[in-house]
């Protein structure tokens, strides 16, 4: 865990001293901000509805700001030759996937801890439950821990920072799509492909303020699954 905490820390550094984190953290906050600002003050709706309208949109920002921080993590090694220092040093692949992966998901909490002050304006003419505010966000770190695993794993599959940002991006577009898939054929395969789309089914509860373990299970699973495939794939590459 020690080795887990000091690739993570490493990488925080990385991102302070790129202009990556800064860019991705400034851009989600415009486009959530542009989005709120049009929800909220030209669009009639009520309190609850401008929250979550606030947090739907979120949700696309977010999976791409997870996609956009992890796609260097492994593929710049590999482009750099570090990652052969990194296989040759006492660290299991496990710790090297979850330093990296804690990294993309603090800088990503930062960027959407930024937000926060935009639900907090809908209390200056309107009311809604803190409970639903949290709730909210509480999906969005899921949603977005969910894609960092993503752009990670493509990130270990890829040689170049580009093709590990399609490579993700076309997962998560596949999972994300599933919702659309279950809509077109027959039970029960359509509620099994509902149950397997990243966003829609799974990420409704949270934007509705609902908590539901189910989801927040989902969440972590998948998460869980693309980190242990990310640490496949690193194993596969040491012992080739």
């Amino acid at each position: 865990m020690n080795a887990a905490l000091l690739i993570a820390r490493r990488e925080l550094f990385a991102y302070l001293r790129s202009p990556l984190g800064a860019a991705v953290i400034a851009g989600a906050l415009l486009i959530d901000g542009i989005w709120f600002y049009w929800q909220g003050l030209t669009q009639k709706l009520l309190s609850v509805e401008v929250l979550q309208q606030f947090i739907y949109g979120a949700s696309g920002t977010t999976m791409a700001a997870g996609l956009l921080l992890s796609m260097r993590l492994l593929a710049e090694e590999r482009q750099t030759g570090t990652l052969v220092l990194l296989h040759t040093s006492p660290i299991r692949d496990s710790q090297i996937v979850l330093g990296k992966y804690l990294s993309a998901l603090v800088v990503l909490f930062v960027a959407t801890l930024l937000t926060a002050y935009m639900p907090a304006l809908i209390f200056v003419n309107g009311k809604v439950s803190i409970g639903h505010v949290l709730v909210g966000y509480l999906g969005l770190l899921l949603l977005g821990s969910a894609a960092i695993s993503i752009g990670l794993f493509g990130s270990a599959l890829a040689r170049s920072q580009v093709v590990a940002v399609i490579v993700s991006a076309a997962i998560l577009a596949a999972m994300v799509l599933l919702w659309a898939v279950a809509r077109s054929v027959d039970p029960p395969v359509n509620r099994f492909l509902s149950a397997l789309a990243l966003h829609h089914e799974n990420f409704r509860p949270f934007m509705l303020g609902r908590l539901e373990l189910g989801c927040v299970a989902y969440y972590v699973m998948v998460t869980n699954f693309f980190l242990l495939g990310a640490t496949k794939v690193l194993e596969a590459r040491r012992w080739r």
